[in-house]
């Protein structure tokens, strides 16, 4: 099968709008195990950092309580002593034997979900407008996710809440297998890897345990606790892991320009049954860790072919330090920032002789590309020794194999001469961002008045990416 043959399309939120009609969901019963003390609840309400997509739906998967087999060692990580992050252990598994010795003791099922139950959430976002004829109407988008923290921090992936992110109208309310509910704020949200940190106003939780993703082999079982559907809360579906480090794309569109932007994540591949409303649930391994976040299926290729039992999750190792940088900085640290917005040279203005590359839009005021000397219609060619023909490359290079402060140099094409440009890669946070946007909107604007003449890119369909 040809490697562009699967699309894959990330929606703008996971949230399953919609129900079963009539049916609405016992309360399940008290589940006999080994549990830690369950939240408390004053607000209780009834009720690091392979193509364009089609059919990918962003799901769940389960929790890894602090119950595992081989121990837990915590770690602290933070400066209030209640927020402590708890590390399992296991065995490591020898390949070469036929059959497991069972020496490490893994849990089963039953017990797993027994230990795991309270650390597993559902979440629902909740978004209130109002239509063309003055009616006020309110959608909602479920999720999942799983307690990190027995203060209150809740791990799940940012496309469940990217509603929220930037209209403090939004609401999100976790809920819990024992009823409870709370409102929670959104401490931070890291696009590029999928996954968002919320509080809620709690203590005394039952966090999870979280395992080593690096220990995990093809064939392995994983299990999953979620939401799936938005309707069928703390569901249990078991799996194999089917593959590791795959390279998926997904796709969404920039609310501010209209574009298409794509992000691309190194996951495992799992059979586990991943359904919408499964996204931001973890993954665990028999021993009870979180070994992944769930972020997505396949359901159909590019030519219409249905795809079954093809679930991904973002390794728990991945994004463990990124976890840790938005409770503490609300924003992932050292992520590297140009301050330009990019588009692609398209096929046709190629055929006219324009180099293949990232097409400098605008350079934001103060940026390091400023202080470097890039101009607007430059075209970036290369990065260090690392050949940009797109857009996404570049973003892919940047992401990959840079971190802010490091110092690299640009080829560009300027007046079809290419010259080289050293550039000291600045952090990208609120207030690199602020002064992108301001500048991003006012060339979007611009861009919509031109009809022709002025750069090469206004002639032709570029997809605009911003770095």
């Amino acid at each position: 099968m040809a490697d562009n043959e699967f699309n894959f399309y990330n929606s703008e939120n996971d949230g399953y709008r919609g129900g079963f009609g009539d049916y609405a969901d016992p309360s399940p019963a008290p589940v006999p195990g080994p549990a830690g003390p369950g939240p408390e609840s004053p607000g209780k309400r009834p009720g690091r950092f392979t193509k364009r997509a089609i059919a990918l739906l962003l799901a769940c998967v389960v929790v890894g309580g602090a119950a595992g087999a081989g121990g837990a060692a915590a770690y602290q990580q933070f400066a209030k002593p209640d927020t402590v992050v708890y590390q399992g252990e296991r065995p490591t598994v020898d390949v070469d034997t036929v059959a497991n010795s069972n020496g490490g003791q893994p849990m089963t099922p039953e017990q797993l979900y027994a230990a795991n139950l309270a650390s597993c959430v559902g979440i629902t976002v909740s978004t209130t407008s109002v239509n063309i004829f003055g009616q006020t109407t309110t959608s909602a988008a479920s999720g999942s996710g799983f307690v990190l923290t027995q203060d209150g921090y809740i791990v799940t992936n940012y496309h469940v809440i990217e509603d929220a992110v930037d209209d403090s109208s939004v609401s999100i309310e976790v809920s819990f297998a024992d009823g409870a509910q709370y409102t929670a704020t959104l401490v931070g949200g890291e696009q590029d890897n999928d996954v968002a940190v919320l509080k809620i106003d709690a203590t005394g939780l039952q966090p999870v345990t979280l395992g080593d993703s690096e220990q995990l082999v093809v064939g392995e079982t994983v299990y999953t606790i979620g939401n799936p559907l938005g309707e069928l809360t703390y569901s249990l579906s078991n799996g194999l892991v089917s593959a590791l480090d795959r390279l998926i794309t997904t796709s969404s569109t920039n609310q501010t320009t209209g574009q298409t932007e794509t992000t691309t994540l190194n996951v495992l591949q799992t059979n586990c049954d991943i359904n919408p409303g499964n996204s931001g649930g973890p993954l665990f391994d028999s021993y009870g860790n979180v070994v992944g976040i769930v972020t997505a299926k396949y359901t159909q290729t590019s030519s219409g072919v249905s795809a079954e039992g093809l679930g991904f999750a973002l390794p728990i190792n991945d994004v463990k330090e990124i976890i840790n940088d938005l409770i503490e900085h609300g924003y992932v640290t050292g992520k590297p920032y140009l301050g330009i917005q990019v588009q692609d040279v398209s096929d046709e203005a190629q055929r006219y002789g324009i180099s293949a590359g990232a097409a400098v839009l605008y350079v934001a005021d103060g940026s390091c590309a400023q202080e470097a000397g890039l101009q607007v219609n430059d075209i970036i060619i290369a990065i260090d020794d690392t050949a940009i023909d797109s857009s996404s490359a570049l973003t892919a290079a940047l992401s990959s194999n840079y971190k802010a402060g490091d110092t690299v140099t640009l080829t560009v094409i300027r007046n079809q001469q290419q010259v080289q440009l050293s550039v000291t890669l600045d952090e990208q946070n609120e207030q690199t961002e602020a002064a992108n946007q301001i500048q991003e909107q006012s060339s979007q604007d611009q861009q919509n008045n031109s009809q022709s003449g002025g750069s090469y890119y206004n002639n032709w369909p570029f997809g605009g990416f911003f770095w």
